[in-house]
């Protein structure tokens, strides 16, 4: 849909690794989450407001992952994002976590996903369509 990327830095903390001292497979998932996450929040659409003021939540329906290096303690990583597709209940995004060099610049892939988010009713958990002024900000987005 766009090539147009989100970025989202995190370092990689004590807590985050295995015995190994290398970041923990599952925790790749949290980084993911947190991208996307503050990815609306930088469209204006904080995911607690929806809830509240619209009703729907976002939610994952399906991930493939494909790990590709390890990420270790004290390294400084950027969570990239991309929109592959916007249906009408249902947005996939294209996500890649990336070693970044001392100014901050992608250097190694470490970990990259395809996620399907759905969008449903928040008291029922029923497929919803993607409110129009969601779709419309995301378009936007997209657009550049």
């Amino acid at each position: 849909m766009t090539a147009r990327t989100f970025n989202w830095p995190v370092r990689v903390y004590w807590e985050d690794t295995d015995a190994g001292g290398i970041v923990y497979y599952a925790n790749y998932l949290k980084f993911f989450e947190r991208a996307r996450t503050e990815w609306l929040r930088s469209l204006g659409l904080a995911q607690s407001e929806l809830a509240a003021q619209s009703g729907i939540v976002f939610v994952v329906a399906e991930m493939q992952l494909r790990y590709v290096a390890p990420a270790r303690l004290d390294d400084a990583l950027q969570i990239q994002l991309r929109v592959q597709d916007l249906g009408a209940a249902s947005l996939q995004v294209a996500q890649q976590a990336w070693r970044t060099d001392a100014q901050g610049a992608p250097l190694t892939l470490l970990c990259e996903a395809t996620v399907r988010v759905g969008c449903v009713q928040s008291a029922s958990l029923r497929p919803a369509r993607i409110p129009a002024d969601v779709r419309a900000r995301i378009t936007r987005w997209t657009a550049g």
